[in-house]
């Protein structure tokens, strides 16, 4: 699936009628890694090395999310792109962009967005060498 450029993402965000309001915009860029999630996040090594993750998604649920988000406190702008099929290391499988007014509100909505895109709306299997 062709990534989006993230250049014409936020020219288009700044665009965006609601654009007077934002003094800043946050990126977030989810790569698949070659270590295992359980090594990373529960320190498990089982000695493997990821070569790709199976990625998909319920697009209603993620369209749910973004409208959520998009009422967050001081958050004018939200934008969410992910893949789908086999992604290698490297590739992206989400980029999230959100514009608010004030620092703290534009990072606790996009850390917001990410976790429930992550936990609710996707699909993922690692895949090993």
């Amino acid at each position: 699936m062709m990534r989006p450029s993230l250049d014409q993402w936020l020219l288009e965000a700044k665009a965006d009628p609601a654009a007077p309001a934002c003094g800043m915009y946050l990126f977030h860029t989810g790569v698949v890694r070659s270590t295992p999630k359980a090594k990373v996040r529960q320190g498990a090594d089982t000695g493997r090395t990821v070569r790709a993750v199976a990625f998909s998604y319920d697009e209603d649920k993620l369209a749910a999310a973004v409208e959520r988000a998009k009422k967050m406190p001081g958050i004018f702008y939200v934008r969410a792109w992910l893949n789908a099929g086999e992604v290698p290391v490297g590739g992206e499988l989400m980029l999230v962009l959100v514009g608010g007014d004030i620092r703290p509100r534009v990072i606790d909505a996009l850390q917001s967005l990410v976790g429930e895109i992550k936990t609710s709306c996707v699909t993922e299997r690692e895949l090993y060498e």
